[in-house]
């Protein structure tokens, strides 16, 4: 196989995927090609993730199944969340792996693939520096974006600050690090006149940006000045905000700057003050009420998605119970919902694991079944109405794409009769509901 060729496996969740993607792109613009047959690649890369076990598991495994196949001449490069925290592990599990990258390392995998090409290397080559990137030197001409039809997610920071004892990414990313502005807004402009229509900003927190770069209420200024910039984007939609940091200024940008969704993720994680105590989460109920209350009566038709654990350590039926009415109450368009997975390291790591399998998957499905019943109820008032529509597919007379209620690969779709083209937005009448998804008839 040609050496300059390459096989990319991103795993795990869309920060990643930007990773990959700016990973590919380095590689591109050092002359190589990819490709999608493993068989032809002269270097192999897995960016792993390494969030919870089973995440773990699935990397090590798709790892192993190109060191299986691996020929003479191939490389198998490790990067990623996984080989950050459990670098010898992955070298001992893997046989075969020629280098390791960190996360924040990955803009060395040219450097990477040069110096393997060197000579014999009997140990892994590893580039994993403890230090952050530094603030305002960025990573060059390398666009921090995932594009994927009309869309693009792109990363705002990286790393987190947040105290939670269930979650092992500061362990994995370090402290936040937010990119510089004018660097965002540059990417903006760019992926608008490649024809992005909707932006979606992501970070591990994306409320916390700025912070490290001494702004006050970083999130709502950047929003502003990225309306600003690409005033004809269609859609910007924001990912992962932290509760308690949803502030006055940012409801107010998004309420008043018609291209930012009325859309917001905010991973809430439980919903019993003692619950969220024990995971070192904001844990005033009150407040949660009063921002969402102010939240929709400030934008209307906002959708917001949140995200539960069940079975924390020490999570009783009653705490469970608080969830179910909480769920019930506030009526999420959309949640997901994980069962917890114990993670070495963490702070919660003294807590254990007492919450019995059997136990996690009946509560996880009690969730779900709540969920499931409110989600179609709210797809059902949508019904007669007409939502603007981004096509993303077309098959069998049926054209499928996203309402601005649904952020890429987590939430619903809208499947309508008839042929639209990939990329358009088009006004969808809405004919029918499902629990998750939706169906409909081109309004034009």
């Amino acid at each position: 196989m040609p050496e300059n060729t390459f096989h990319l496996i991103s795993l795990g969740c869309a920060k990643n995927t930007v990773d990959s993607d700016s990973m590919a792109q380095l590689l591109i613009q050092d002359g190589f090609n990819a490709t999608d047959d493993p068989a032809q690649a002269g270097v192999l890369i897995v960016n792993t993730c390494g969030f919870i076990g089973p995440a773990r598991d699935e990397s090590i495994a798709v790892l192993n199944e190109l060191a299986a196949q691996k020929q003479d001449g191939q490389l198998l490069i490790a990067a990623g969340c996984l080989t950050q925290r459990y670098s010898q592990m992955v070298a001992e599990q893997v046989p075969g792996v020629d280098g390791i990258l960190g996360t924040r390392r990955w803009m060395d995998i040219v450097q990477v693939v040069r110096e393997l090409r060197q000579g014999p290397h009997p140990e892994p080559l590893y580039h994993l520096p403890d230090e952050a990137v530094a603030v305002g030197t960025d990573e060059g001409d390398t666009l921090r974006a995932n594009v994927f039809g009309a869309s693009a997610y792109l990363k705002i920071a990286d790393g987190c600050r947040r105290p939670c004892a269930f979650c092992a990414i500061p362990l994995i990313k370090g402290a936040a690090v937010s990119r510089p502005a004018g660097t965002i807004l540059d990417e903006a402009r760019l992926l608008r006149d490649n024809g992005v229509r909707e932006l979606i900003l992501i970070a591990q927190d994306t409320t916390d940006y700025g912070h490290d770069l001494g702004m006050k209420d970083g999130l709502a200024v950047l929003l502003e000045r990225l309306t600003d910039a690409v005033p004809d984007m269609d859609w910007v939609r924001v990912m992962y905000a932290y509760p308690g940091y949803v502030t006055e200024r940012l409801i107010e940008v998004m309420a008043t700057r018609p291209q930012i969704l009325p859309y917001l993720d905010i991973p809430l994680q439980h919903a019993h003050p003692e619950t969220l105590r024990r995971m070192r989460r904001p844990a005033n109920l009150d407040w949660v009420h009063r921002t969402l209350a102010k939240m929709r009566a400030s934008i209307p038709g906002l959708a917001i998605r949140t995200t539960f654990i069940v079975g924390y350590p020490g999570e009783t039926e009653e705490e469970f119970q608080t969830l179910m009415d909480f769920v019930e109450e506030i009526r999420f368009d959309r949640v997901g919902a994980f069962q917890f997975s114990f993670e070495p390291g963490t702070a919660s790591e003294p807590l254990g694991d007492p919450v019995p399998a059997e136990v996690k998957e009946a509560r996880y499905q009690r969730l779900m079944a709540l969920q499931q019943n409110i989600s179609l109820q709210i797809n059902q008032s949508y019904v007669g109405k007409t939502l603007d529509v981004l096509i993303e597919g077309y098959d069998n007379g049926i054209s499928v794409g996203r309402s601005y209620r649904d952020a890429p690969e987590i939430d619903g779709m809208v499947f309508i009769e008839g042929q639209a083209e990939i990329g358009d937005m088009v006004p969808v009448k809405i004919t029918g509901a499902m629990a998750y998804d939706l169906t409909g008839v081109l309004a034009r």
